[in-house]
């Protein structure tokens, strides 16, 4: 059986918890800037309305009542770096899936600590007492399933899901509900006749393929309530594809100028996180929003595969160089692809071998001191943008930064 631990409300909990003044309000965590949108609101604020994604006016029409608190992602990683402490004390076959969720394996502790629903029940208990958080985890017989039955009786649910009772769970259950299935994929299975689980499960191989292509196959699977993926601890995660950022801008720009120093920010955000995790990438891709949301991406392959800064900035200025702009840039975004070790990166020249020390050293001073403690001068007065930590951040690995 596995656990599926996910925290209720992360952020605003983590608020709630560390300001008595909040505790039983309805608050949102937002950013800093006047374009931040909600992040995570608390369960007395969803039970007025307010969505994750809506913007500062939707909210506080939703709630007027609604409290917003800027979200300080330090408090956040902390916490999420001891929650998962607690969760190896029960077993090392752990995936932390994002900052708020983790998988367990529950095969080799039973004789531990009791049954699954009595581990589900501990480790609530524990993270309560340690951290004063609370937690839903669910149960079941894969993944999937696991995931779905944490999302029942929430916040502080604990549920679990048997496998003689998987058909009868998923028979009216809208499709929607599978992690996995968004919105898009809903409308188009429902354009087919296709609501339920059951009647995913029952439907035409053929004609989900011919719609989803070999994602209709999984897509079946799961309507069966089947998932064959496994448990994936550190260090056993399949290979990272892609290391990326993007940024809302503060306010739309097109003047070529202001897009080239926000390609360098992100360029040298990138490379930074290629570095510390020891890849080179052999491909750039720029991503682009304009102020009606309308987005694109360009991409374009390096000669060599790099890490470093200004080879990844001088490819991705070159992938704008012919853009004709229409409109103004309300988002951008760096990301590098086709990632390799870097262990055995050879130098022909002296000048690459003093550029890689150069670049090691500046990372080691801006790992001690901060984040742009030392950086490049056109930068300089560059303004400090909202840091509002992913959802999908890690204790470890690339996504940790």
């Amino acid at each position: 059986m596995i656990l599926h631990v996910d925290m209720d409300a992360f952020f605003a909990s983590v608020e709630q918890r560390d300001d008595p003044r909040l505790q039983n309000k309805p608050i949102a965590v937002i950013g800093a800037s006047f374009r931040t949108v909600v992040v995570t609101s608390s369960y007395e604020a969803r039970a007025q309305g307010v969505k994750t994604g809506m913007n500062v006016v939707e909210a506080k029409k939703a709630c007027p009542r609604i409290i917003f608190v800027h979200a300080c992602h330090e408090k956040y990683t902390q916490a999420c770096e001891k929650i998962v402490q607690i969760l190896y004390s029960f077993t090392p076959d752990l995936e932390v899936s994002s900052i708020d969720e983790s998988f367990l394996n529950s095969s080799g502790i039973v004789n531990l600590f009791g049954s699954p629903l009595e581990i589900g029940r501990k480790i609530k208990e524990k993270i309560f007492k340690e951290l004063k958080l609370k937690c839903s985890v669910g149960i079941g017989p894969n993944k999937l399933l696991a995931k779905l039955a944490s999302s029942h009786h929430k916040p502080d649910g604990l549920f679990q899901i048997k496998e003689e009772d998987v058909a009868a769970t998923l028979k009216d259950l809208p499709a929607g509900e599978l992690c996995g299935i968004g919105k898009r994929t809903e409308e188009a299975l429902n354009r087919l006749g296709i609501y339920t689980c059951s009647q995913l499960a029952k439907a035409d191989p053929l004609l989900l393929r011919k719609h989803f292509g070999i994602t209709g196959e999984y897509l079946k699977m799961m309507g069966a309530g089947q998932d064959g993926s496994s448990v994936m601890p550190f260090g056993y995660e399949a290979k990272t594809k892609s290391i990326g950022h993007s940024m809302t801008l503060p306010s739309d720009i097109s003047r070529r100028e202001d897009i080239l120093k926000v390609l360098l920010e992100l360029s040298d955000m990138v490379a930074r996180r290629m570095r510390r995790e020891g890849f080179l990438s052999s491909s750039v891709t720029v991503i682009v929003r304009y102020s009606d949301f309308q987005t694109f991406s360009r991409q374009k392959r390096m000669a060599e595969a790099t890490d470093d800064t200004r080879v990844i900035y001088k490819h991705a200025a070159g992938i704008i160089k012919n853009i004709v702009f229409k409109k103004a840039i309300r988002l951008l975004g760096v990301s590098v692809s086709g990632l390799q070790s870097g262990e055995k990166q050879l130098f022909l020249f002296e000048e690459d071998r003093r550029a890689k020390r150069l670049t090691a050293a500046l990372d080691v001073v801006n790992e001690r001191l901060g984040d742009n403690a030392v950086t490049f001068a056109s930068l300089i007065e560059s303004r400090k943008h909202d840091k509002v930590i992913s959802p999908a951040w890690r204790p470890y690995g690339a996504r940790k930064y």
